[in-house]
């Protein structure tokens, strides 16, 4: 065993308990410590921001690449953003399950030396789509400021 795989093994545990660790009675529904503690408001989803962003650290320490450590941060995010909506949010918890798809991206870049490389060629395109989304939006708020000023 590799030394970063050893140190996977601890990492994937923690991601099992934020998001699969209990199965509701009669379905093959699972959830984690995430979804309970996103319920409490104010605070759940960012305590669960907090330990994906700690998983993210350690596994930074364990060798992933730029690229491999962009992806984790979009999930990472994806999962906070939608999460802190209040009931979408938990029931999306319950099926995104971000620390597990890190966990698994992890593994398959010790195993296969899949996601190598710089995380320039997915920042970049991302940072275009939020470029044209912020355009998008002030062009929509520029329209409607301006209908609702003809109307005075």
């Amino acid at each position: 065993m590799k030394p970063q795989e050893s140190g996977v093994k601890g990492l994937e545990r923690l991601a099992k308990w934020m998001d699969s660790q209990f199965r509701i009675p009669g379905t093959d529904i699972r959830f984690g410590l995430d979804a309970i503690i996103g319920l409490i408001p104010g605070g759940g989803d960012f305590v669960a921001f907090i330990v994906s962003a700690f998983m993210l650290s350690m596994l930074a320490k364990r060798g992933a690449s730029g690229y491999l450590l962009a992806r984790m941060a979009v999930n990472i995010l994806i999962d906070a953003l939608i999460g802190a909506v209040p009931i979408f949010g938990d029931i999306f918890d319950v099926a995104f399950k971000a620390n597990e798809r890190n966990i698994k991206l992890m593994k398959e870049y010790n195993a296969e030396g899949k996601h190598t490389g710089s995380a320039l060629k997915l920042i970049i395109p991302l940072l275009i789509v939020l470029a044209f989304v912020i355009g998008l939006i002030a062009w929509i708020s520029y329209r409607i400021l301006s209908w609702l000023f003809h109307l005075l």
